[in-house]
């Protein structure tokens, strides 16, 4: 494992000083910005003692690779790795886990887009393979809004394997395809739940469509055949939310 990482974006900063500043290692901050905003950021790392340097654009530039900082750039410990030992304790705790599988989403910003509205609803945790996904980076986190520090990521060895260990466990599983019968609207999205998510373009791979308890879709009334991952995402949990209120 990387022994630091850097951090960037005004909400993943706030909240990892929020609730993890013990990893902050130095904050890098845009020289004469000093905004509400900017200088309340400013003054919590400060009463945590982290270190900081005021810079030019171009030195946070180059430290971000070209990304999006908003003046505000950390140099940071690495956050814990959750796997399927912190999965099953939170399957335990809650009465009704409300869990989001990614099926080998791979592009960053889909991933934190997944997480911010994960946040948002509610969800327990959002569970990814090892390989072949987007694994928790700087741009995620700076994409998630905060929510990357929020809502527990959880790295799977086996997705199939996990979604029967949650069947076992009392989990209803469902997963969305283009060639399901039935549409969300049609489908109960009530208590224990693990909505599945398939890859950009590509949707679910097989074994996770056949570990699926149930298969739904969004009914699609245009000429496009499909919705990005993330915004799809947020319409099949913000469903589920709708459900669960009841």
């Amino acid at each position: 494992m990387a022994q630091q990482e850097w951090l960037y974006g005004i909400h993943a900063l706030e909240a990892v000083l929020a609730r993890e500043p013990e990893r902050i290692i130095e904050l890098y901050l845009l020289k004469g910005r000093d905004d509400d905003r900017f200088m309340t950021l400013v003054n919590q790392a400060r009463r945590f003692g982290i270190a900081i340097q005021f810079c030019q654009r171009r030195t946070l530039d180059e430290k971000t690779k070209g990304e999006q900082h908003q003046g505000v750039v950390a140099r940071a410990r690495p956050a814990k790795v959750l796997d399927e030992k912190d999965l099953d304790i939170i399957v335990e705790r809650e009465n009704s886990p409300f869990l989001l599988l990614l099926d080998g989403v791979t592009d960053p910003h889909n991933l934190g887009a997944c997480l911010r509205s994960a946040d948002a609803a509610g969800v327990h945790a959002v569970i990814v393979p090892k390989d072949k996904s987007a694994a928790l980076t700087p741009i995620v986190r700076k994409v998630a809004c905060g929510a990357a520090e929020v809502v527990p990521l959880i790295q799977v060895t086996n997705l199939s394997r996990t979604m029967r260990d949650l069947q076992q466990a009392g989990v209803w599983v469902v997963g969305t395809a283009g060639e399901a019968t039935q549409t969300i609207y049609e489908t109960k999205m009530e208590g224990s739940l693990g909505l599945v998510m398939g890859a950009e373009g590509k949707g679910m791979r097989r074994l996770t469509r056949e570990n699926c308890d149930e298969l739904i879709k969004l009914p699609m009334a245009g000429s496009v055949s499909s919705l990005n991952v993330s915004v799809a995402t947020g319409i099949c949990l913000f469903e589920a939310v709708r459900q669960r209120l009841k």
